[in-house]
């Protein structure tokens, strides 16, 4: 088999260390942001000329999966990870290459002195991930509303938004402009597909605090972060 050599551009720095909260697919939660800074060969301001014209860009990057080994089949979280489809009708992150894609929004460029700094939302990334290549979003030839779907587009395997309860004395730990982006994310439901246990306690990783919380039904009610 042909081997393929690929370098790290840049780093994407979230407030997600853990995979464990990260929302399923990018724009799910608007209000996340991340900063984009590039790798030293690549920080030339003349890389990113013209990049701030574009209200959206195509992230490249890499998943930190260790399976490599080749499954034809995986179990998508949407179908409740009990149903297995082929792996390249999903975006499961075990695939033969470890290549993610996303489409985030851009809010700024701007130049430091590390070299060219994209500020994004939306993303769905964890914080550290390396990003291959980084391309324009063309609304002209990358948006097709009404193409179909796939098993998306079942109502049933949609998990319904949580409705997030938080103290206001536990949301004063976090900072006031990520709050919104937390109670997006719990919204979202960041637990496994396949598991629902109201009397079990999760906790995550969010801009360097730890948040636990349960849910019962369609209620998600955090009880401390710290």
């Amino acid at each position: 088999m042909t081997e393929i050599t690929m370098q790290r551009i840049a780093t994407i720095h979230t407030d997600l260390p853990e995979k464990f909260g990260i929302p399923r697919q990018s724009q799910l939660v608007p209000e996340l942001t991340a900063k984009i800074t590039f790798e030293e060969a690549y920080r030339n301001p003349e890389s990113v000329r013209g990049l701030s014209d574009f209200d959206y860009i195509w992230l490249l990057w890499v998943f930190e999966t260790g399976d490599r080994s080749f499954h034809a089949t995986v179990r998508p979280p949407r179908l409740g990870g009990n149903t297995r489809m082929g792996v390249f009708a999903t975006r499961s992150p075990f695939r033969p290459n470890p290549i993610g894609l996303s489409c985030v929004r851009l809010l700024k460029v701007e130049q430091t002195e590390q070299g060219p700094m994209l500020t994004v939302s939306g993303a769905d990334l964890k914080d550290g991930t390396a990003i291959l290549d980084i391309k324009p979003y063309l609304p002209y030839a990358d948006a097709y509303p009404n193409a179909r779907g796939g098993f998306t587009q079942d109502p049933k395997a949609a998990r319904p938004l949580l409705q997030v309860e938080i103290a206001e004395k536990l949301l004063q730990n976090i900072p006031e402009d990520k709050r919104e982006a937390l109670k997006g994310i719990l919204a979202q439901d960041p637990r496994p597909a396949y598991i629902e246990d109201d009397e079990r306690e999760y906790g995550m990783m969010f801009a360097g605090k730890n948040v636990r919380f349960s849910v019962s039904g369609d209620r998600l009610l955090v009880s401390n972060i710290t």
